[in-house]
């Protein structure tokens, strides 16, 4: 038997991904080519199975997890929910560095949001529920956002909150997060498919 995985999937494009701009709690939809992108997901997964499906509860991820067809399955799982930038919400990162020169998203946290610890602790919690049947338990695939699926990678391989800052997923991006032995590794990275 083997360590159950955990595939994660980033949304679909959206009008503020696109823009560059930070977006947390602003519920966003996904554009054409957004929708057009988490439906080409469906093949991708076609032979695949999974014991749980999880899902942020915003809607981009929302739509994203129904379109690549398993929005009869999914379980909303709010620790998903994107990176909170509080006083940064909706600003580029050049907008930020107008202000704050020296602003790192992954050593500072966000004014009035989350710090990386505070994300991290979430992310636990989510590999904690892919993992938690243990041995022979099957696979988990989580749709949710950019930031908040690069610290559960981190996470996922034992490093620090800012060590996601070293794994770009783009929209409708795919990893999976696997084992080595005993041992968790990074076994596709920002794919189309598995």
């Amino acid at each position: 038997m083997s360590e159950p995985a955990l595939v994660v999937v980033r949304h679909g494009a959206t009008e503020w991904s696109e823009n560059g701009r930070h977006t947390s709690v602003t519920d966003l939809p996904l554009l054409a080519e957004g929708r057009e992108r988490a439906s080409e997901l469906r093949r991708a997964f076609a032979r695949v199975t999974f014991a749980r499906v999880l899902c942020s509860p915003l809607l981009r991820a929302r739509e994203t997890c129904e379109l690549a067809g398993f929005g009869d399955r999914m379980e909303i799982c709010p620790d998903l929910t994107e990176w909170n930038y509080g006083d940064y919400e909706g600003l580029t990162s050049p907008q930020i560095h107008e202000q704050n020169p020296d602003w790192n998203l992954w050593r500072d946290g966000c004014p009035g949001g989350e710090s990386p610890a505070e994300v991290a602790a979430r992310a636990d919690k989510v590999i904690a529920l892919a993992v938690g049947g243990g041995e022979g338990a099957g696979d988990t695939i989580a749709f949710a956002h950019g930031h908040v699926l690069r610290v559960l990678t981190a996470r996922w391989v034992d490093l620090e909150a800012r060590g996601g800052e070293r794994f770009a997923l783009a929209p409708a991006g795919i990893a999976k997060l696997g084992h080595e032995h005993a041992t968790r590794v990074i076994e596709r990275w920002n794919t189309t498919a598995l």
